[in-house]
C-alpha cells in the first residue's frame, strides 16, 4: 500500500509559513539544495526544474501530490495554474469553485480520495505537500513524516498542523543536518 507522507518544511516555532503565507525566510543552503534536488527532485516546482537542471529528472518518491488552497494560491498568484505538472495533483478546497487546469483536480473533502490513492497500486508515495489545516484534518491517513526543521523562529504564522487536540506518536526513523543549520528528519506512525 502506498503512504501519505507529509514532506514540509517548518520553524523552530513549528510553523510552515507566515501570515501571509511567506516562506522565503527560511535560510538556504547550497548544500541542502543539492540534496533535496537529488533525493526528492519531484518536490521542485516545473517552473523552477529548469534553473536547477530538473527538467527531465525522473520522480523518485512520490508521483501523486495533495494540497490546500493556501499552498495552491501562491502558484496562482504568478499565473502558474499547475505547479507540479510532474506528478498528479489535487488541491483540497470547500472554497474554489474550479481549476481551469485539467492537470489539476479540485477535491471538495480529502479523506476519501487520499484512501482511494493509497489503495492504488504502484511504488511511488502521496506527498502531502501542505497546508496546515489540511495536514490537521488528514492526521489519521497520515504514515509518514519528513520535516525539515529549519533554525529560525517565525513568531507567528502557518502552524505545521491546525485542528483539535489528538496527540499522535510517530517515531524519529534517520536524521540529516546541512550547513545552514537546518535538519531533516524521518519520522514513521507509531504503531
Amino acid at each position: 500500500m502506498r503512504k501519505l507522507v507529509y514532506y514540509v518544511g517548518v520553524s523552530i516555532d513549528g510553523y510552515i509559513a507566515g501570515p501571509g503565507g511567506e516562506f522565503e525566510f527560511y535560510p538556504v543552503a547550497d548544500d541542502m539544495v543539492a540534496w533535496i534536488t537529488e533525493r526528492y527532485p519531484e518536490t521542485v516546482p516545473t517552473h523552477l526544474r529548469a534553473q536547477v537542471g530538473l527538467e527531465d529528472a525522473p520522480n523518485k518518491r512520490f508521483d501523486t501530490l495533495v494540497m490546500g488552497l493556501g499552498t495552491y494560491r501562491p502558484a496562482l498568484d504568478i499565473d502558474v495554474t499547475s505547479p507540479y505538472a510532474h506528478v498528479r495533483q489535487y488541491v483540497v478546497s470547500t472554497t474554489l469553485d474550479e481549476i481551469a487546469d485539467p492537470g489539476v483536480e479540485l477535491v471538495r473533502e480529502p479523506h476519501g480520495i487520499v484512501r482511494e490513492l493509497k489503495a492504488e497500486a504502484g511504488d511511488k508515495d502521496i506527498w502531502l505537500c501542505g497546508g496546515g489545516e489540511l495536514a490537521g484534518a488528514l492526521l489519521p491517513e497520515i504514515d509518514e513524516l519528513i520535516i525539515k526543521s529549519y533554525p529560525v523562529v517565525a513568531g507567528a504564522g502557518v502552524s505545521a498542523f491546525s485542528g483539535g487536540f489528538r496527540p499522535t506518536l510517530f517515531t524519529p526513523t534517520d536524521r540529516k543536518e546541512f550547513s545552514n543549520g537546518a535538519q531533516v528528519t524521518w519520522f514513521t506512525r507509531t504503531p
